[in-house]
């Protein structure tokens, strides 16, 4: 890793845990001035949001491999999510046990930067290898269902998010000033600011819901309130970490903004179809980490293609 990437890395990175010691020291206070409000939860997602920026950090200072890796095991912890969500047959284990072997294809050519294979390894590949497990076994009910989510499944959990730790196995001599890590972590702090943007301006403006069936919390005024957020952020920092030049900036905050809006509905419209409030509880405050990814999901693979078809094509 040259000096110049490790700068632009850390300068960032030093901002991010700036706002998270703010953060802290807010909801520190909060708790002191005001004992008779309950912000548990508020004080465990900052806990948390510790945590995932250590180890993501951590992850992508350390070298290439580390970080691919790391995102491969957030790839495995969000299907192991999924698939404990979804109703499943005894039958499915085995094409189950090769959905979760896919895994290691699918960043093995990602660490290859091998593009070809890892297009098509699981929208073809895995695609047409899991059905066959599940004709050679024999049950034939609830065949088409079982097929179904767990195609889906895959394809969210593996195949969309397999696109952010791809960002890492771009050309190095491409010119972006950060290198493939500084595209990660525009891509990933966009997405998560995103999210937390649209939650604060929804609960400080919210007034006119966009899909209450799907997710009563989600505004018109929260969506708007993340897309300027998202749009602003992405503006200053692509010179920082992107080759973007100001316009395709600005278009970058916008797919990502209006992307994980949509993967958020989506995971919570599943949630919705199962009754469940959170995938999970290894996430304090956040509920599982298909709940924290479920944006990521969507940005990855529309960040990706974006970058991939401005300067790489």
């Amino acid at each position: 890793m040259s000096t110049g990437l490790s700068n632009n890395l850390i300068l960032v990175l030093a901002g991010i845990i700036m706002s998270l010691v703010a953060a802290t020291i807010v909801v520190a206070f909060l708790i002191h001035s005001r004992p008779h409000q309950n912000y548990a939860e508020l004080e465990s997602r900052i806990r948390t949001w510790w945590v995932i920026v250590f180890i993501f950090s951590i992850a992508i200072l350390v070298n290439r491999a580390a970080a691919i890796i790391f995102l491969a095991f957030v790839s495995f912890l969000a299907l192991k999510e999924y698939l404990s969500m979804i109703p499943t047959r005894r039958s499915d284990r085995q094409a189950m046990f090769w959905a979760y072997l896919s895994i290691i294809g699918q960043y093995y050519w990602v660490y290859k930067s091998w593009y070809g294979m890892f297009i098509i390894f699981i929208p073809v590949f895995i695609f047409l290898l899991l059905p066959l497990r599940m004709v050679l076994i024999g049950e034939i009910k609830g065949f088409l269902r079982s097929a179904g989510t767990l195609h889906w499944g895959l394809m969210i959990t593996v195949f969309g998010l397999s696109h952010s730790a791809y960002l890492l196995a771009l050309p190095a001599d491409s010119g972006i000033p950060a290198g493939g890590a500084g595209l990660l972590l525009y891509l990933v702090f966009l997405t998560q600011i995103n999210d937390i943007a649209q939650y604060v301006c929804g609960k400080l403006l919210g007034r006119h819901k966009v899909t209450p069936q799907v997710s009563p919390n989600k505004t018109y005024e929260g969506l708007l309130g993340g897309v300027i957020t998202t749009v602003l952020l992405a503006f200053i920092l692509a010179p920082v970490l992107t080759p973007l030049n100001q316009v395709h900036a600005i278009m970058a905050g916008l797919i990502i903004s209006f992307g994980g809006f949509i993967g958020d509905l989506n995971i919570s419209a599943i949630k919705r179809d199962l009754g469940i409030k959170d995938s999970g509880a290894l996430l304090p405050g956040h509920g599982g980490v298909l709940d924290r990814v479920d944006s990521l999901s969507y940005t990855a693979p529309l960040f990706f293609h974006f970058i991939y078809y401005l300067y790489f094509r």
